[in-house]
């Protein structure tokens, strides 16, 4: 005789097996990393456009974007387990709880890049999908398994792989490179730094557990902040070049501007707090910074749909 409530009750427990190893696969891609992704992305597309691209090339470009930052993503998590059980800030990731296995992570990883790089093929143009291959491959070969347990400057070079969704925009839009893709593309790379050594001094401890040597392990925090307000100021002035280098309008010299002086004081006030023993507090600037790069960002997008009288 059939138990009609424990066939529910198993019928229960097999959904909730099933979310619960979509919700890991899901995990794998990172999606908050993918998310920003996007944020700099949508923006190049409607640079290269001077406004609305069609929403089929939008949502195309966006796919095959995410699924090529997915695989990049799950083939670090897959690369890093070792580590990521570590780390506190990691230790929560899929593969800790064995609720995927490190050889599903690898396929599902490769499976994702070849998906995204096909699409990216076949929806816009092969220099788009060439763009794609060349962030995964960086990001997980130079980045993940060559710089990022080797050197401090791991961050710095390895994050070229994050900056490459704004050309990946540009391009399939037009096709082609050109230099505001190019300026766009330094902005994010400058940007990557400060933004990711203000969070790895919070978590200094988690890093030289695992024996990765972020800057903020293996140098002073007088120093690490002395190359965020480098790295700030650098990032700020090449923001100021997107106005000549695309012709953007008074907005977003202005925005560029705001936005600087307000991402350059908070960088100093780390470096002040650092000199007064409170570096622990460095969660604001890391903040601050994601912040910053979507207004930017948000204003490059405003200034091609808004009417040329308010720009």
């Amino acid at each position: 005789m059939v138990d009609i409530a424990g066939r529910r009750v198993e019928s229960g427990r097999s959904s909730s097996r099933f979310v619960a190893k979509v919700s890991a696969y899901v995990a794998l891609t990172k999606p908050r990393i993918i998310e920003l992704l996007l944020v700099t992305t949508v923006p190049a597309m409607m640079l290269a456009a001077r406004g609305l691209p069609s929403v089929g090339l939008l949502a195309a470009t966006l796919v095959g974007g995410s699924l090529a930052a997915g695989s990049a993503n799950a083939l670090n998590c897959y690369y890093d387990r070792d580590i990521d059980a570590i780390m506190m800030r990691t230790k929560n990731r899929p593969l800790n709880h064995s609720l995927v296995s490190p050889r599903s992570a690898f396929v599902f990883g490769v499976v994702l890049g070849g998906l995204s790089l096909t699409w990216l093929w076949l929806t816009t143009n092969a220099l788009s999908a060439v763009l794609a291959a060349a962030a995964i491959i960086f990001y997980v070969l130079v980045y993940t398994m060559l710089l990022k347990r080797r050197t401090s400057q791991n961050i710095v070079w390895g994050g070229a792989a994050g900056c490459m969704p704004v050309l990946i925009g540009w391009t399939a839009v037009t096709g082609r490179l050109a230099w505001a893709p190019v300026v766009l593309f330094l902005i994010v790379f400058l940007w990557t730094p400060p933004h990711f050594w203000a969070l790895a001094m919070q978590f200094k401890q988690d890093y030289a557990a695992a024996r990765v040597p972020m800057l903020p392990v293996v140098a002073t925090e007088a120093f690490v902040t002395g190359r965020i307000v480098a790295y700030s100021w650098a990032m700020v002035a090449t923001s100021l070049l997107l106005w000549p280098a695309a012709r953007t309008g008074p907005l977003y010299a202005v925005a560029a501007a705001g936005l600087g002086v307000v991402f350059l004081r908070e960088a100093y006030a780390l470096r002040r707090r650092v000199r007064q023993g409170r570096a622990t507090e460095s969660a604001r600037l890391f903040h601050l910074s994601i912040t910053y790069l979507s207004l930017l960002f948000l204003v490059v997008a405003l200034e091609n749909v808004v009417p040329p009288a308010w720009r």
